[in-house]
């Protein structure tokens, strides 16, 4: 009985070529399969602009601070209609931006937080825009400075 053996590694050559073979086989049909229907051409989105300031630069500790602000949008709207887009008061902490507050806004209309902060510390604040189906994201141009303590 003269049985030739084929070597374990031999084996698994053998059995990782024809796997890469199968993939490679059915790789183009899985991509049809999963490709998603094409798109609607983008609508550019209008661009705003949102200002903000602090009613007081320096405050005590768990007093209360107003941040006004305004969402303007550039260009006039053509459909008539009036969304409530979200503001986001966000604080630096470290060199992350993280969310501390948020209201709605009206494009073209004006905003109003209070705020207050139960440490002592100097605190930078800014307000952002996210991007929406209708508009693209913003951010206060110049960062807001608050002294708590």
């Amino acid at each position: 009985m003269n049985h030739t053996l084929i070597s374990p590694v031999r084996r698994a050559f053998t059995a990782l070529a024809i796997s890469c073979a199968l993939v490679a086989g059915l790789a183009p049909a899985a991509s049809a399969i999963g490709s998603p229907v094409p798109a609607a051409p983008e609508i550019s989105k209008k661009k705003v602009k949102l200002d903000a300031s602090l009613s007081k630069k320096q405050a005590k500790v768990n007093e209360k601070v107003t941040l006004k602000g305004a969402l303007r949008e550039e260009g006039a709207r053509a459909d008539g209609t009036e969304s409530l887009e979200a503001i986001i008061v966000q604080q630096l902490q470290g060199s992350v931006w993280v969310n501390i507050a948020d209201t709605t806004c009206r494009p073209n209309s004006t905003f109003s937080l209070k705020l207050s902060f139960s440490l002592s510390a100097v605190i930078t604040l800014r307000a952002y825009h996210p991007e929406t189906t209708l508009y693209a994201s913003a951010y206060t141009s110049s960062n807001l400075t608050l002294r708590v303590g």
